[in-house]
């Protein structure tokens, strides 16, 4: 693998002789007074444009910027006309198109696909400002506003749904997002290195269908590129019975190119009349990786077999390792999208450039005083890294930002809270969080950058961590107490969840959290207590729960605090059962605890679990047409059941639950003493049906973008 091209090297641009704008323009009059006659780049997104680090399109706006390119920002434009996205003219390069920080269908609708009251993203919360599948929906009007203009698609969306790809709110498969946007070009994952080099080349005179070799895009395959051997996925991950054995003496012709690929994905048997014949076998030629690329049963077949689905999900999240990733392409009717592998993560060198440009940390002031609930959250936090090795199924985070962790040096670090310290409105003290999608992971890899490299593992810590896993916490608390050092700095807490099974490797990371960092509570993820769910999600049991808490109340009573846990659980993920709520339920009564942030599974696009509950099959393990099945909580009834087990200490959930047990059998738990679940009276004016009261609680399965309590991670 070739190091990358450093993200700062490329030659300027001419407009990079101007001085950096205060902010970069949403209007022609900002142009005109920046002495504009055109952009550049225009990026048209779904959110708010807030010019801070924690928003993708500022990010990518001023990166652009600081490679001298003109950047205007369309930012949640009427999508019922042309208008709207005529503001600032036709840009001189491309359009960049986002949804925003999170997928448009997982913003504005709950687990339970009713439309939610609230955008976080939004001047005042107000919900309904961004339609569905957003960016088709843009893409589709810049192409009708502006023929023949280069359009690039990229942020959450569009990295998760690059492939056929199950889409829970019409319950269908849908083809690439790439097809139905009809741009040009997909970025994927963090596109830092991806939009500059696009923007770089098209002002260079090339033509954007001539951008095919870019790690983290994709596109509509043209013409077959010279010296790459094909793979079938079949070869790499049986979907079903073996293909027999190829008769040497056969006057059969071997398919090439695309049709191999799709006669596996149809199921064709060979010498069936009047249909294609599979030749390429489970066992293949040792080829340079490099130069082959793995075909993915097509679009069709996915859409109408649920276990060719479950099969190709599994193969793309074998090659999401940028050490070794192979490109992959599937068929859609007639056309081949191609998929290049996963960008290469930025050094810390790029990442502190990155998040040191010339941001305001401020809303654009087009808002006025327009409160943006999620710019209100992260104003005073800091990103300390990017990525996650967790692996979680339900999570999207690793199909996004990649496995491996990207950090930011302490230094930048410090700056940045210096930032924060003298230029943000309203600063008492307190750094809100230094975090990331994960609290804990800052600068923990591979022992080995070579076995790194090879290694084809979806998660470093389960089902135990890797012995190869370097877990040592030091860098992070030499971080923690240098950023409460700073001067005018008071507090500095973590908001972002903590790995547990990777704190109790390092007792003293817990003492100083437990000691300094945590304002009364900590929000930790056990997320369920009954190993069948556990291993369908890729978690470790709740003994490294109870481990960890024993840690944290040890600490902080050394401490003289008074400190407390707020775990969060899933209800109706796949592979668990009602008989695993209702252990979870008496496991919450037996400690104690009453779960307010209620969390229902939405299957979000790309993950594993979205897999395992459209299929009903478990990719975690080669899938064939006889493989594991796994049970799928389906339907509104027995998914409110699951959330009201989670919270059977709201009245309004007693008749539900007394149903289900007496059907269960465990009538017993029905009654007022200590070791039963719900009481046998109910209080007058309740007992309306579960899922009545607003309790939808965070989105399970959008990692990749916040937990709604913690609006504003990058999604680039």
């Amino acid at each position: 693998m070739q190091p990358a091209r450093d993200l700062f090297s490329y030659r300027k641009y001419w407009a990079a002789r101007l001085t950096p704008a205060p902010v970069l323009p949403m209007s022609r009059a900002e142009m005109d007074a920046l002495g504009w006659d055109e952009c550049d780049v225009i990026l048209v997104t779904g959110d708010a444009y807030v010019d801070h680090p924690s928003f993708g399109m500022a990010v990518v706006g001023r990166l652009l910027e600081a490679q001298g390119f003109r950047v205007g920002i369309i930012s949640q434009p009427d999508w019922t006309s042309t208008a709207a996205f005529t503001a600032l003219g036709r840009p001189r390069l491309f359009f960049g198109v986002t949804a925003g920080n999170m997928d448009s269908m997982v913003n504005r609708y709950t687990a339970d696909r009713r439309v939610r009251s609230d955008d976080a993203y939004t001047p005042s919360g107000e919900a309904g400002r961004r339609p569905d599948h957003s960016v088709i929906v843009y893409a589709q009007r810049v192409r009708e506003a502006f023929p023949g203009s280069a359009i690039v698609i990229g942020g959450i969306e569009a990295s998760l749904r690059r492939v056929a790809h199950y889409d829970y709110w019409s319950d269908t498969v849908r083809r690439s997002i790439l097809l139905d946007s009809k741009a040009d070009l997909l970025v994927y994952g963090n596109g830092e290195r991806q939009v500059v080099e696009i923007a770089h080349r098209l002002a260079a005179g090339e033509g954007i269908a001539t951008l095919t070799g870019l790690r983290g895009t994709a596109f509509v395959l043209q013409q077959w590129p010279e010296g790459f051997t094909e793979v079938d996925s079949s070869a790499i991950d049986e979907p079903g019975a073996l293909n027999p054995p190829v008769d040497p003496y056969s006057h059969t012709t071997p398919l090439s190119g695309g049709a191999a690929g799709a006669a596996c994905a149809t199921g064709s048997k060979a010498g069936s009349p009047g249909e294609n014949v599979v030749v390429l076998q489970r066992r293949v030629p040792k080829v340079d990786r490099s130069h082959s690329v793995v075909r993915l049963p097509a679009f069709e077949a996915v859409r109408a077999d649920p276990v060719l689905y479950a099969h190709a999900s599994r193969v793309l999240h074998l090659e999401t390792n940028p050490g070794n990733a192979r490109a992959l392409v599937q068929r859609h009717g007639d056309r081949d999208l191609w998929l290049n592998p996963p960008p290469l993560p930025l050094t810390t060198p790029e990442f502190d450039r990155v998040y040191e440009l010339p941001y305001t940390r401020l809303p654009h002031p087009a808002y006025g005083d327009a409160k943006i609930p999620a710019w209100e959250m992260i104003r005073f936090s800091v990103i300390i890294q990017r990525g996650c090795f967790g692996g979680c199924t339900f999570c999207s985070i690793t199909e996004h930002e990649g496995r491996i962790i990207q950090n930011r040096s302490e230094d930048s670090i410090i700056r940045e809270i210096e930032q924060i310290r003298d230029k943000v409105p309203g600063f008492t003290g307190v750094i809100s969080d230094l975090g990331g999608p994960t609290a804990n992971m800052y600068r923990i890899a591979c022992k080995s950058r070579e076995i790194e490299a090879a290694c084809r593992r979806p998660s470093c810590v389960f089902p135990g961590i890797c012995p190869n896993l370097d877990t040592d916490h030091s860098a992070l608390i030499g971080l923690y107490r240098r950023a409460r050092a700073v001067p005018g700095v008071k507090k500095v807490l973590i908001a972002s969840g903590v790995r547990y099974d990777l704190a109790v490797e390092s007792p003293e990371y817990i003492r100083e959290l437990a000691t300094h960092h945590v304002g009364g509570y900590l929000k930790i993820a056990p997320e369920h207590t009954e190993s069948g769910p556990l291993g369908k999600m890729m978690k470790p049991g709740i003994g490294s729960y109870h481990r960890f808490k024993e840690l944290f109340d040890r600490y902080s009573q050394a401490a003289g605090k008074e400190q407390y846990l707020i775990p969060y659980f899933i209800a109706a993920h796949p592979g668990t059962t009602d008989e695993d709520m209702l252990n979870l339920a008496l496991w919450l009564k037996g400690n104690n605890l009453r779960v307010d942030q209620v969390q229902t599974f939405l299957p979000s696009p790309m993950a594993t679990a979205t897999a395992m509950y459209h299929s009903g099959r478990n990719p975690l393990r080669r899938v064939t047409r006889t493989s594991e099945t796994v049970s799928i909580p389906r339907g509104l009834r027995v998914r409110r059941l699951h959330k009201a087990f989670l919270r059977y200490h709201d009245a309004h959930n007693w008749p539900l639950l007394r149903e289900a047990l007496k059907r269960m059998g465990r009538a017993d738990l029905i009654g007022n003493g200590k070791h039963q679940l719900v009481p046998a009276w109910q209080p007058a004016g309740t007992g309306r049906p579960a899922g009545h009261r607003g309790t939808t609680g965070r989105p399970a399965g959008t990692r990749s973008a916040p937990r709604r309590a913690r609006p504003g991670r990058p999604s680039r």
